[in-house]
């Protein structure tokens, strides 16, 4: 599966972390695709 993580936009609190979280909890235990979407927003 590919998952791309776009946000809204604006400061948020942990919004760093919780993207890392994700990112490696799909990668390790599920084998996902990860994408990073340059200029998404």
């Amino acid at each position: 599966m590919r998952v791309g993580i776009l946000t809204g936009g604006g400061d948020c609190p942990g919004l760093n972390a919780a993207i890392r979280a994700v990112t490696r909890k799909g990668i390790v235990h599920y084998g996902f695709d990860i994408l990073g979407i340059k200029n998404g927003w």
